[in-house]
């Protein structure tokens, strides 16, 4: 609603269902596109599902067809079931990747792939502090936001040759989805300190083009807005030539110096992690 009301053209994608005005079950992307219209703005609806990659391709041809471009990917389809890792059955694991994982691949390498063409786009993915922090019988919806997590990563990256930024945020906000797994938490404040219109701003600057960032993921919900990063410490080493191999006891005798996180680093990728690495196996003054 947000990027609508700011003038884009959007395609609302939504396999579920909601009550119309006469009580009948409707397209939630079909009212969707209804209010945006009401407002003004423009939109059309789509109901493919973002879980195989004939539904994501069709997501991007409706774009195509209906606009002539894509210039901004909000991927923020999801699904969510609970319960403790022990009692788990493995195969109601599998859903949850197809809609967090697979639909993330699904839907964004033809978005991509048009903004290439394009050299311009802004992606922005949802993944969640439950898979960066942890949090208790969500297993596999954790596991599955931290594999968006690692796709910005490398995204971030090969992205940015063509004018492609791409970002992701955290949302901490009572959604369909969380009142389906009944979270407490977000009962400790009032409903209106919770809504999903408190993230939507985050979403609007990530899919900007005045946005000049790539890589970031920021948690926003409830009024907050915070930078959420992975950080190397400068932790123990001992060099395996002059000074001898590592062993269990090296380890065990520096515990402290690798935990600390005084003077730690943001190693922007891997290579970049590794320099760092090859600076102490070279640097033997």
């Amino acid at each position: 609603m947000l990027l609508a009301a700011r003038g884009a053209r959007v395609v609302v994608n939504d396999i579920g269902m909601r009550p119309g005005p006469d009580g009948a079950p409707v397209s939630s992307a079909e009212l969707t596109v209804r209010e945006i219209r009401a407002l003004g703005g423009e939109a059309v609806a789509d109901t493919s599902s973002v879980a195989t990659r004939e539904g994501g391709q069709a997501i991007a041809e409706r774009a195509l067809s209906a606009y002539g471009r894509i210039d901004i990917l909000v991927n923020n389809a999801g699904n969510i079931s609970l319960t403790s890792f022990n009692k788990l059955d493995l195969a109601d694991a599998a859903p949850i990747f197809d809609v967090h994982v697979w639909g993330a691949f699904n839907v964004t390498q033809p978005c991509y792939q048009q903004m290439v063409r394009q050299q311009y786009g802004r992606i922005v993915f949802t993944t969640s502090g439950v898979a960066l922090f942890g949090n208790g019988g969500i297993a596999p919806y954790a596991a599955a936001k931290g594999g968006v997590f690692g796709l910005l990563q490398v995204l971030k990256l090969e992205g940015a040759r063509h004018g492609i930024r791409v970002n992701a945020v955290a949302p901490m906000a009572s959604t369909q989805l969380t009142e389906d797994v009944e979270m407490p938490q977000y009962h400790q404040v009032s409903e209106d300190m919770v809504v999903p219109e408190l993230v939507a701003p985050v979403v609007g600057y990530f899919a900007s083009r005045e946005c000049p960032w790539s890589g970031e993921t920021w948690s926003a919900g409830s009024g907050s807005v915070a930078r959420i990063f992975i950080g190397r410490t400068p932790g123990f080493f001992k060099h395996p030539i002059d000074q001898g191999a590592l062993t269990v006891e090296d380890v065990a005798g520096h515990v402290d110096r690798i935990r600390s996180e005084a003077d730690y680093t943001t190693p922007e990728s891997w290579p970049a992690e590794w320099a760092l690495l090859v600076d102490l196996l070279t640097d033997r003054k």
